[in-house]
């Protein structure tokens, strides 16, 4: 059975409402879409690290207890584990501040085992900071000899604007080295002040990578190929607590939907519309569930649910 490997910075989010602390989670962005897979009972596994503290240990046994392999997932002695604040808005929606150390690979970090048409999930700073390039690249690398699919959500913070000019052969060398690229609209207001997805695809993407997912909220999400754009309305979600794991889950469902379906690396890039809507349709029902929740992923239940779904 195929494999989802998800690479990415952990973290602990302290949530505040009207002031008042209400939830204290594990977070990271690839970290919640893999929670989320894990509750699938997909086989999975987490590559990252953490520090040997409270925080480090009961967030590797939070894996451990949502079906996450941590065997390439390391608590180290020289490190802090990463606090972050988010402030709901009386929308769900947050604002941050971060307690962090910049991301730094250890030397000799042993590169996984990739087969063909596992998949790959990686994203945000940790993906294209100095600091991770000797573990992130050499992974990229590896997952595409093998076939793997990689999946790349970008999740570029207008906290790292005023790098973007070093940061940019990074995500150049991300997008040349993906099977998919997916981003929000604002990641792209940020970098090239554009929130149009068929401008971004043809103007940033297309020399790079085929195939480009973006979404924008709760406005329409727009899939680009080189056979056709395709658009898609997100469905209106009621009650919504928290919006801090949407797009993390929206991955999460997207992941689980092309294990779920059997496409495969090769098939992307010749979709049809009806194939793509399956798709999306998994990943916004995965975003929609997490948007209910103070947590960062879907719930066991729903995720066991969704066993049972077929879109």
């Amino acid at each position: 059975m195929r494999k989802i490997t998800g690479m990415g910075e952990t973290i602990m989010d302290i949530l505040f409402k009207k002031g008042q602390p209400v939830a204290a989670v594990p977070g990271g962005s690839c970290f919640n879409s893999i929670i989320s897979i894990g509750r699938t009972g997909l086989p999975c596994r987490f590559i990252g690290y953490t520090g040997n503290d409270r925080v480090g240990r009961d967030t590797q046994a939070f894996l451990q207890a949502n079906g996450v392999a941590v065997e390439d997932f390391e608590i180290r002695d020289d490190e802090k584990s990463a606090i972050s604040l988010a402030y709901l808005d009386d929308n769900g929606d947050a604002t941050y501040q971060f307690y962090k150390n910049t991301p730094k690979a250890h030397k000799n970090w042993p590169i996984p085992d990739f087969q063909a048409d596992d998949v790959l999930l990686f994203g945000s700073y940790y993906a294209i900071c100095e600091g991770m390039r000797p573990q992130v690249a050499p992974t990229l690398e590896a997952a595409n000899r093998a076939g793997a699919i990689l999946y790349y959500d970008l999740n570029f913070r207008r906290s790292h604007a005023h790098e973007l000019d070093a940061l940019l052969p990074a995500i150049h060398q991300n997008f040349r080295e993906s099977t998919i690229v997916r981003g929000s609209a604002d990641d792209f207001e940020v970098m090239y002040h554009c929130r149009d997805a068929r401008t971004i695809y043809t103007q940033h993407i297309a020399q790079y990578c085929p195939v480009f997912i973006c979404t924008a909220g709760a406005q329409t999400i727009t899939v680009c190929t080189p056979s056709g754009f395709f658009d898609f309305e997100t469905p209106q979600v009621a009650n919504v607590v928290s919006t801090v794991g949407a797009g993390d889950n929206f991955n999460a469902g997207f992941i689980f939907a092309v294990a779920r379906e059997g496409v495969t690396r090769k098939q992307f890039e010749g979709l049809d519309y009806a194939q793509w809507k399956r798709l999306v349709d998994y990943a916004t029902a995965f975003a929609g569930q997490a948007c209910q929740t103070t947590e960062n992923f879907v719930s066991k239940e729903f995720a066991e649910q969704m066993l049972n779904v077929k879109f």
